[in-house]
């Protein structure tokens, strides 16, 4: 048996990165530095809960708790098992398979393409400028792609940028199909754009549980429309997808926000201080609005990330990809982490000129 058993649209697929860890310190997946959430640690110590019987249909607990939090509506959230079911029951309500085209920016997150070809869509990239921000006419496009489905990452993944809010609005404004704002990095930035959804009704904000809010081991995400596309979304969604204890440890964590402000000022005090010691050692850093950094290395970037893995850390290489030729991309750590990150890429560095 071969791959011509698959769907035609999955049989370029190949597994995700899945690095061989041991007891390696991960600077690769950009989670919280500063450890598991307090506040959905303390609620997991002191679980007690029926395991035979089944979590609210839509997480209508978590759904009332991230509309306090952002003054909307329960009816305007979905959530669910990760931001990556999320984006999945998007694509699944709104691409017709072979005809819907899909619209990203490049360079972006790798896997919006696996998306696209999960709902046997067209996927259709567009570049960023020199600057990594959006090409607003591309990205609009024209004819059919003008009513497809168009998602991009704000700030944008590997690059750590925000693309400019003017354009996003305008793109809103003239594009005619459904567009995904993800919003995986957002609270790093100190932005968001859920406020507006109720303003256009083609915009759909995604968000997740497992970056500022240290919770990636409970796969939690949830998106935020207007109703009435909220409405579609989660029809389409699968009932109980998001289990009970990720459920009620997500309501702790959104109750909670002095964690996530004391998170997003780190990563702000220090996200400078690691560019300008990667500087000093030769790299060219990009500017971030993240809790990483994508720099273009002194060396070459495959010696780089093996000499860095052999000395216990990991990080994200981007080399060998059209538009980051010869990146790398580090989570932002704190004081401690960083100095251990860079003494190690300084060790890897010296050697290589040994």
């Amino acid at each position: 048996m071969d791959r011509n058993w698959m769907r035609k649209s999955v049989q370029g697929l190949t597994m995700y990165y899945n690095p061989t860890v041991g007891d390696a310190l991960r600077m690769d997946t950009n989670i919280n530095v500063l450890g598991s959430n307090p506040a959905a640690e303390a609620y997991l110590k002191g679980i007690a809960i029926d395991t035979n019987s089944y979590p609210n249909t839509y997480s209508d607990g978590l759904r009332d708790a991230l509309a306090d939090l952002y003054g909307l509506q329960r009816e305007n959230f979905v959530a669910g098992n990760g931001s990556d079911e999320m984006l999945n029951t998007a694509f699944t309500t709104f691409v017709e398979p072979g005809k819907t085209s899909v619209t990203q920016p490049y360079p972006s997150y790798s896997l919006y393409s696996y998306f696209t070809d999960l709902a046997s869509g067209k996927m259709r990239e567009v570049e960023l400028t020199e600057d990594f921000q959006l090409d607003v006419d591309a990205m609009v496009g024209k004819g059919e792609d003008s009513r497809g489905v168009l998602i991009m990452p704000t700030p944008n993944n590997p690059t750590g940028n925000c693309f400019r809010q003017k354009d996003i609005e305008e793109i809103l404004s003239r594009h005619e199909g459904i567009v995904i704002l993800d919003e995986a990095y957002s609270e790093y930035a100190r932005w968001t754009m859920i406020d507006k959804v109720d303003e256009f009704d083609n915009l759909i904000v995604s968000k997740t549980f497992s970056k500022a809010y240290a919770m990636a081991a409970l796969r939690i995400g949830y998106m935020a429309s207007n109703l009435k596309v909220a409405e579609m979304l989660n029809s389409v969604k699968v009932p109980y997808s998001l289990n009970k204890i990720s459920e009620s440890a997500a309501i702790a964590a959104v109750k909670d926000q002095s964690f996530i402000r004391r998170s997003v000022d780190m990563v702000s005090e220090q996200r400078p201080k690691l560019a300008a010691s990667l500087k000093s050692l030769g790299f060219e850093p990009y500017p971030s609005d993240a809790n990483f950094i994508l720099a273009k290395a002194p060396i070459d970037h495959a010696k780089l990330v093996e000499g860095m893995k052999k000395r216990g850390i990991l990080i994200r290489d981007f080399g060998s990809k059209r538009r980051t030729e010869n990146c790398v991309r580090p989570t932002v750590g704190t004081e401690e982490l960083n100095k251990r990150m860079t003494d190690a890429i300084e060790d890897v560095l010296a050697e290589e000129k040994r």
